[in-house]
């Protein structure tokens, strides 16, 4: 069953607030940044969709963004979002079952690549790698043990929750960066919030 976080829609934003403050969002507006004018732009799985406001801070107009959630009430909510005069299209569906014309200039993935099975993140990963043009960007943030004891325990205590409400797949972090290498991605820039555990990196793709 793929992993689809209707149940938890109407809460989500509060309760990672609750737990990680404003690292989570922190995380993905570092990223934001790195977004050039008049970008075509693949997100999946933006969750409630604040991430498109804070692109329109950015950029008013001038982006063409696709934005993918497998969650339609998360989908609803995003919809909602202010996007400025950027044009954008909403898709219902799991990102790896979207079929895409190729050639996006930016790629989005803010703490996707978490909730899945090997086996996914491989077929996640290398769908999206292949929709995202030569010298494109891709975005990513995530959670990432770097040795400190708490991190691995609040890590548990996240997968049995979202297990329990929300169906996902996985039970330990993705080794995420070895893909990128693998694929021959740059890391052009990289930040960490707190206290390492969560780390938003942007990709050249080559």
């Amino acid at each position: 069953m793929a992993a689809n976080y209707d149940n938890s829609a109407w809460f989500y934003d509060k309760l990672s607030r609750l737990v990680y403050g404003k690292a989570l969002v922190n995380a993905q507006v570092y990223l934001l940044r790195f977004v050039p004018a008049n970008s075509k732009i693949l997100i999946a799985g933006g969750g409630t969709g604040w991430i498109l406001d804070e692109l329109t801070k950015i950029h008013q107009s001038g982006l063409s963004i696709t934005y993918v959630e497998i969650s339609a009430n998360m989908l609803a909510l995003s919809q909602k979002r202010n996007t400025g005069n950027n044009e954008v299209v909403f898709v219902n569906n799991a990102v790896e079952n979207v079929k895409l014309a190729k050639g996006f200039d930016v790629v989005i993935t803010p703490f996707l690549f978490d909730n899945f099975l090997d086996e996914t993140v491989n077929k996640v990963f290398n769908h999206l790698h292949r929709l995202l043009k030569p010298s494109g960007l891709w975005l990513n943030a995530d959670f990432q043990l770097t040795g400190h004891w708490w991190q691995n325990v609040m890590l548990q205590s996240m997968f049995v929750f979202f297990r329990l409400l929300c169906g996902i797949e996985a039970s330990r972090l993705p080794a995420i960066e070895q893909r990128f290498d693998n694929a021959g991605y740059r890391v052009i820039e990289d930040k960490t919030f707190f206290g390492e555990f969560i780390v938003a990196r942007v990709y050249r793709r080559r």
